[in-house]
């Protein structure tokens, strides 16, 4: 890239999870049938207050604990004037002066941290429609309540970009402050880019509510080219506003911007001051999880796969139930895989979840064991997952494997004496006679027999 330099920073507009909307007691889902989660106050009626939902604060609240934040014990919100059609009052209520969160972090796979410069709470728009030529407006999502979470300018690659997207997504989902629906536009990205041959930063420009994760990788590789072509043929970048065309895998100009943008900030009358104290803030630790970096730590200790920790972070449910284990010693390695497998397959089948089942903490310890222990096999396992998942009073010692010498050598006398002929074969060199003898033994013992035992005594019995 000609020894240029991309910076990047990322916004992320989040629509929390409330009940409620941020200002009023409509309910909070876009989803429904447009125009019908909307009264007085979201279509900006005169003489109508604003009141602050609660629920909003404390989600904020929980997203500034996850990502490493200093809290603000007093803030308020402020107008944010401009004109546009899916703004019904002329102005946005968000925090600008005051935000709830300040210089936080969040970690990347690399272990590199990005800065956060801070988290604001705001009011989302109407969502607008294009249709033959027409604009139409849902008012369901206006009012709806958004965390605006800004970071620094510290990404240098379209990787790391993708990746602080990901961990942020998926720290998000975990505290439970929203669903984190990229596809649907509760979780939406602005990317800042630019590029320079030195450390100082180069002229930005801004892509706006781009749609996905992968979207964010080719926003970042196609407006890096773009800039650097330009600069290459000694050509001014301006400070600009683009969007990102996913058929094209292009950015296209929306407008200049303006770094001295007047929006008229003021405080918003309507709504006093907030002050916070300890107290409060202790409340929402209460609601903290353990988050994916922790996990991932966690598990790695215990010798859990790569493949299988990021199975796990990507299903929260089964991760929970994992974490119920921590503290005790089984073997995480075939505890990660059963869960990731037949148990898995079981769940998605049923539909269930695995918290309603009869899998309960004292039986899954007792399963990792003897499956460790060779007490039963794979075979066995899957046989009876299903009344181990519905059936509390399943007899998990009726079968176990038989692991008595004098019992298994019985078992394996008697094929031998039953299959002459592949006897024979065995010591003609034949390999697959082994194989179906030993195959002949477990379906006798019903498969309960000690695999590795019974192959050591069928040789030792053969080779005489």
């Amino acid at each position: 890239m000609n020894n240029y330099k991309p910076t990047i920073g990322i916004e992320v507009h989040l629509e929390l999870n409330t009940n409620a909307k941020v200002f009023s007691l409509s309910k909070n889902n876009y989803s429904d049938i447009a125009n019908t989660n909307i009264n007085e106050i979201d279509l900006a009626y005169p003489g109508v207050l604003p009141t602050f939902n609660k629920g909003v604060l404390d989600k904020a609240i929980l997203a500034c604990l996850g990502l490493n934040m200093n809290i603000s014990r007093k803030m308020h919100f402020d107008r944010k004037n401009y004109y546009y059609a899916d703004l019904p009052k002329g102005y946005q209520i968000t925090q600008f002066r005051t935000p709830i969160g300040l210089n936080g972090y969040l970690t990347l796979s690399t272990g590199k941290k990005v800065g956060i410069s801070d988290i604001h709470i705001e009011e989302d728009t109407c969502k607008s429609l294009h249709h033959n030529g027409k604009t139409l407006l849902n008012y369901n999502r206006c009012g709806v309540p958004l965390i605006e979470i800004v970071s620094c300018a510290d990404m240098n690659s379209k990787e790391e970009a993708m990746d602080y997207a990901e961990r942020l997504r998926e720290t998000m989902l975990y505290l439970g402050v929203s669903d984190c629906k990229i596809e649907e536009g509760s979780m939406r990205f602005d990317v800042n880019i630019s590029v320079s041959k030195d450390d100082t930063l180069g002229v930005r420009s801004e892509i706006k509510n781009i749609g996905s994760i992968s979207n964010i990788g080719e926003a970042i590789d196609y407006e890096v080219e773009r800039k650097i072509a330009l600069l290459e043929k000694g050509e001014k970048l301006n400070f600009e506003t683009r969007k990102f065309d996913s058929n094209t895998k292009t950015t296209i100009f929306m407008r200049n911007k303006d770094t001295n943008n007047d929006y008229r900030y003021f405080p918003e009358p309507d709504i006093p001051y907030i002050y916070l104290d300890d107290e409060d803030i202790e409340s929402v630790k209460e609601e903290l999880v353990m988050l994916p970096f922790e996990r991932r730590e966690e598990y790695k200790k215990r010798s859990v796969s790569d493949i299988n920790i990021e199975k796990l972070i990507a299903n929260k449910e089964l991760s929970d139930y994992l974490n119920m284990f921590l503290n005790d010693s089984i073997d995480f390695s075939i505890a990660s895989n059963i869960l990731l497998g037949d148990i898995s397959a079981y769940l998605n089948k049923k539909r269930v979840s695995i918290f309603d089942t009869k899998l309960s903490r004292d039986r899954f310890i007792i399963v990792v064991n003897a499956l460790k222990n060779e007490e039963i096999s794979s075979k066995i396992f899957k046989e009876i997952l299903e009344s181990l998942m519905e059936d509390e009073k399943l007899d998990l010692d009726s079968y176990k494997q038989v692991d008595n010498n004098d019992e298994i050598e019985n078992i394996v006398n008697g094929v031998i004496a039953k299959y002459p002929d592949s006897v024979s074969d065995y010591k003609k060199g034949k390999d697959n006679a082994i194989k179906f003898l030993m195959g002949m033994c477990m379906k006798e013992s019903g498969g309960k027999i000690n695999p590795k035992t019974t192959i050591e005594a069928l040789q030792n019995l053969l080779n005489k």
